[in-house]
């Protein structure tokens, strides 16, 4: 490792956020393969790790780590269980480093990759996003992942190649703008994509998950693409209007064609399981209208209520000009 970034008063290059929920079984392998690659950097870097509430002993590995990296490594304790991308927020708005990359601690991504999306920032670019080749995952989530990714391109147009792929790099400038933003539910990866004046997308590697379990059920994936839509697009609710519209105007020239033939053949019993059948068919369309504007109207919610995104109980190895690490801490 360089002098200069064994010194604590060096401000760090480089800064590693890894949010770090129940990882108890893969943390010993990723110390073992991350800490040897920062330090081939000969960089000044940082990691910070953010323990989003975890359950099982994943804490106590934490400190215990960064005891023997005490210049280098910083912990953010939370008081429950925030979400992955409210770990990340925390840790941008506590990290150093000129340029900062996130990634997972479950070694799905490798660190190893990690000396190339630096590289990529150095050469100017300010957000790196990844995407996974050879992917290593059930065949039901990568065929899922590819039609959730080509819908969510047309709906937001943001074009990116991999939305669930977390190994990612951001300059400084784009990380200050996403501090700027308040945001209770947001996608992190989409906006900074937003933020980026000079993007690239680069292949990473991807293995099958060595210790514990996924922590995104089919629940939390929904959720999270809802969250990305409606966050970053006005188009589902575009559509759900062109669609009442249209139906509006089927239904009319519908009920003047019952009206006439009424008028000319006189009452009928037939076609009642018809009028059935449409009928369910504009429940359905209804429902589907209210729940795609019940998510805006909740999103709406959780932003007036300004209740915190997150809270950070401890900070363990926090610089001096940083939050007091002995209180808890309310964000956002």
């Amino acid at each position: 490792m360089s002098t200069e970034a064994r010194d604590p008063a060096a401000v760090p290059l480089l800064s590693v956020i890894i949010p770090v929920y129940n990882e108890e079984e893969s943390l010993p392998l990723l110390f073992s393969r991350l800490m040897p690659v920062l330090e081939n950097l000969e960089r000044p870097y940082e990691v910070v790790f953010v323990n989003d509430g975890s359950r099982d002993g994943s804490l106590g590995l934490l400190l215990a780590h960064r005891d023997k990296f005490p210049n280098s490594v910083r912990v953010l304790d939370f008081n429950g269980n925030f979400g992955q991308h409210m770990a990340i927020l925390a840790a941008f708005e506590n990290a150093r480093g000129r340029y900062l990359i996130t990634m997972d601690a479950d070694l799905q991504n490798p660190p190893e990759e990690i000396p190339r999306i630096l590289a990529e920032l150095e050469g100017g670019h300010d957000v790196v996003g990844t995407y996974r080749e050879n992917r290593h995952d059930p065949l039901f989530r990568k065929v899922a992942s590819r039609i959730v990714n080509r819908i969510t391109n047309r709906i937001t147009g943001l074009g990116l190649k991999d939305y669930g792929c977390m190994l990612r790099g951001y300059d400084r400038r784009v990380v200050d703008y996403i501090n700027q933003c308040q945001e209770t539910t947001t996608f992190l990866p989409a906006l900074a994509r937003k933020f980026a004046t000079h993007p690239v997308e680069i292949a990473v590697g991807h293995a099958e998950r060595e210790q514990g379990a996924s922590k995104y059920g089919l629940y939390r994936l929904i959720r999270l693409n809802f969250d990305l839509m409606t966050g970053f697009s006005l188009v589902p609710l575009q559509a759900v209007t062109m669609l009442g519209t249209l139906v509006s105007v089927l239904s009319s020239f519908f009920a003047v064609f019952l009206l006439l033939r009424r008028l000319v053949l006189g009452p009928e019993v037939e076609g009642v399981f018809t009028l059935l059948a449409i009928n369910f068919f504009l429940m359905g369309i209804t429902l589907l209208s209210i729940g795609i504007a019940g998510e805006y109207v909740g999103r709406i919610y959780q932003e007036v209520r300004r209740r915190p995104r997150y809270l950070i109980r401890q900070i363990y190895g926090a610089p001096e000009a940083s939050v007091p690490s002995d209180r808890e801490v309310p964000r956002g």
